[in-house]
């Protein structure tokens, strides 16, 4: 582990300590456990995610042009995926939508499948009705396999200037992983044989997660997109439109990054998917400097947990810059691009650990197949 990151040259004599085990390696096969539909404009579950993706449709064919099929292009085979809730008004009614759209969009003609192989539902845990909420969920596809609550907040939303997201305005200020109802719903999940998919903020890992969780060692947990560091090379342009030049690395925010992810590797029910890599670092494809950093963030979290417990996730959804980057840049990679610097990252770790990260560890975490 990397116990402190000034600067990208830094990085140089570190990233490649080991050297490469199978340089020829790649994924026959990948799942990719984090993905989401939209059809804001036409689903009435949807009016709050329309009221900041107005008249949004990403739909079940368009993930098959953007993902499955470049993949297959390169024989790499998507065996499966995990849709994961998009803010819905309606949890039962946002799975019950893609499951219907899959069922119908297998039996329209041959090659379609349904690759969607779990669902991770949205449900409030501090609702008095959570317990009628899960049933509900569970009764409505022998898929569900998690929940999650989007819970990264800092403080009231402030249009995207800080850690707390959008989601949070739903309880504007209020940080939920603190709230003992939440705890209460939290501890229902393990009757329904749900794993909780965990994205919060960093400060939030330090503060709550990592006591709460460890109440709760055999309940199934995903913290989301890496943890959740936050522009560690500031934003991708400056005010004038021009590239950011800054190579030197935000080291408070990644020293509170650094302590969340620690504590929570120690919890042996705790995993992370390496996702959303724009958000640490908006922009990240356009230098060379950025990338190194990157990949730096990226094997020190493998360090920390371990390739057993990581997981990539493609988080596709409109286009490749919003699935990298949460609406920070308008540059991300296409598909194959993001499992080439995947493939890159992961240099010189075994065919066995790179199994695990593209496709056993999800399998295991979600119980595909």
């Amino acid at each position: 582990t990397f116990h402190f990151l000034p600067t990208c040259s830094q990085y140089l004599s570190k990233i490649s300590i080991m050297s490469s085990s199978s340089s020829s390696y790649y994924p026959k096969e990948v799942i990719d456990p984090h993905h989401h539909f939209l059809d804001t404009a036409n689903q009435p579950f949807q009016t709050f995610m329309n009221k900041f993706a107005t008249n949004v449709t990403y739909l079940p064919a368009d993930y098959t042009r953007d993902v499955i099929e470049p993949l297959a292009k390169v024989d790499v085979k998507m065996i499966g995926t995990v849709h994961v809730e998009a803010m819905p008004d309606n949890g039962v009614q946002e799975v019950a939508w893609v499951e219907q759209m899959m069922v119908t969009m297998e039996g329209s003609s041959s090659g379609n499948i349904n690759y969607v192989k779990g669902y991770v539902a949205s449900a409030n845990l501090t609702d008095d009705t959570i317990e009628q909420q899960l049933q509900q969920l569970v009764g409505t596809t022998s898929k569900l396999r998690g929940i999650r609550w989007i819970l990264d907040c800092v403080g009231k939303f402030e249009n995207g200037t800080t850690a707390t997201h959008v989601a949070t305005t739903r309880h504007d200020g209020i940080d939920l992983l603190k709230s003992p109802r939440f705890e209460q719903g939290l501890a229902l999940l393990e009757k329904y044989n749900l794993s909780f998919d965990l994205q919060c903020a960093p400060i939030q890992l330090v503060e709550t997660a990592a006591t709460l969780f460890a109440k709760y060692p055999s309940l199934q947990v995903c913290i989301d997109h890496l943890g959740k560091p936050r522009t560690i090379l500031g934003n991708d342009l400056l005010d004038d439109g021009s590239v950011n030049p800054n190579v030197t690395v935000d080291e408070a925010e990644l020293k509170v990054w650094r302590e969340g992810m620690t504590a929570m590797a120690k919890l042996p029910n705790v995993h992370v998917k390496l996702s959303m890599l724009g958000y640490a670092c908006p922009g990240w494809m356009r230098t060379k400097e950025r990338q190194e950093v990157l990949k730096s963030l990226v094997r020190e979290t493998i360090e920390l947990f371990g390739a057993n417990r990581c997981m990539v996730a493609w988080n596709w959804h409109v286009n490749g810059a919003v699935s990298d980057a949460d609406n920070m840049s308008q540059v991300g990679p296409d598909a194959v691009e993001l499992l080439d610097k995947f493939l890159w990252f992961f240099e010189g770790y075994s065919d066995e650990d790179k199994d695990r990260l593209f496709a056993g560890t999800a399998k295991e975490f979600y119980r595909i197949g």
